[in-house]
């Protein structure tokens, strides 16, 4: 059997890490897959794995913070991305589509339907959500505004399903990366992490430059490609551990008492599947807000940056009950590849 995976974006984020998962585990089941990207993406992601991809039109609408004109630009744009995406499905032969998160579920679910072949969605943005829940099978990611609806309409399979991660992630070992920490590291204190996943925003370099003006006895780290160069000024304090982007993330979750990470995506589930408490501070990425802290009930926390020190201590205060409420979770997100693999399995079958 034979997948074509639709994925929005550059091929650099979260969604790209959430397309390698699942063709990973695709591929443990046999099952190949190749990622469809739009023709502007870089790709780095799969570059950087040596894992070539295919292009097609996958305009970047209908996300979390879509405004109407917005979604009426990319409509257009749409129809003449669903006809290429067809084509290239024709052409490949595949015998389904997996849509992965905004136009990539919208681009490929559509495509697929035009082509003829079965597809599944992978959704977490409101309009994501409505197209896939009216067009196919569909997995709910805990972004999505449907999650906690569990009386939704559709004549299709609905999963509410956690984010696929790569599970070696809660095999970390501090040890590994101590001699590659600045001086000014001090083992006896408590350690803290700000990330907002692979690119640094503002406010989350903000909310660290914050907490480090009021806090002088934490271990301050922060990690991720700045937005932009005026990043590095704000984080420029003597309390910050800037580390930029990094490869040993799995150590660095290891060697943490707390995550302060933003309210979405792979790294709130990749630091709840470690057993690590949470904050988050919301708006970071354009203003967006999911309220997960009622999805994972107990092991989140939620800040502003204005009241970042006093939520931050809070939950280091907080750290023991914090952390076993996060064993609720782990399990399940650990477990979550699988469930999706299963479920595509399910609805995609080899010459439907």
């Amino acid at each position: 059997m034979k997948l074509l995976i639709f994925v929005t974006g550059r091929g650099i984020g979260g969604d790209a890490v959430t397309a390698y998962n699942i063709s990973k585990t695709l591929k443990d089941e046999n099952i190949s897959s190749k990622v469809v990207l739009d023709p502007s993406a870089p790709g780095y992601y799969f570059k950087k794995r040596n894992i070539e991809w295919l292009k097609s039109p996958i305009p970047a609408a209908g996300g979390h913070a879509a405004s109407k004109s917005r979604l009426m630009k990319a409509g257009l744009k749409t129809v003449k991305a669903v006809l290429d995406g067809r084509k290239l499905i024709k052409k490949e032969k595949a015998d389904g589509v997996i849509g992965v998160i905004g136009g990539g579920a919208v681009i490929g679910c559509l495509s697929a339907k035009l082509a003829g072949v079965p597809s599944v969605g992978v959704v977490a943005t409101p309009t994501d959500t409505k197209i896939s829940l009216k067009l196919n099978p569909t997995l709910l990611l805990p972004e999505s505004p449907s999650f906690t609806n569990k009386s939704l309409s559709s004549k299709y399979e609905v999963q509410h399903q956690y984010s696929p991660i790569k599970n070696d992630i809660i095999t970390g070992n501090k040890e590994k990366i101590l001699d590659k920490l600045p001086e000014k590291f001090n083992p006896d204190h408590k350690s803290v992490l700000f990330a907002s996943g692979s690119t640094l925003f503002d406010d989350m370099a903000k909310a660290a430059r914050k907490y480090a003006e009021e806090n002088d006895d934490v271990n301050i780290f922060v990690i991720g490609a700045p937005l932009h160069d005026g990043i590095n000024d704000i984080l420029d304090h003597p309390n910050i551990i800037n580390l930029g982007y990094i490869n040993y993330i799995k150590d660095l979750y290891d060697l943490i008492d707390l995550a302060i990470i933003t309210d979405d995506g792979l790294t709130l589930h990749e630091t709840i599947a470690c057993n690590l408490p949470v904050v988050v501070v919301i708006g970071v990425k354009y203003g967006r807000y999911h309220g997960l802290s009622k999805v994972f009930d107990g092991a989140v926390i939620e800040s502003h940056i204005d009241d970042i020190s006093e939520n931050v201590n809070k939950a280091l205060e907080n750290k023991d009950e914090m952390k076993k409420a996060t064993y609720k979770y782990s399990n399940e997100i650990l477990n979550s590849s699988a469930h999706l693999v299963n479920f595509v399995k399910k609805h995609i079958k080899e010459d439907n």
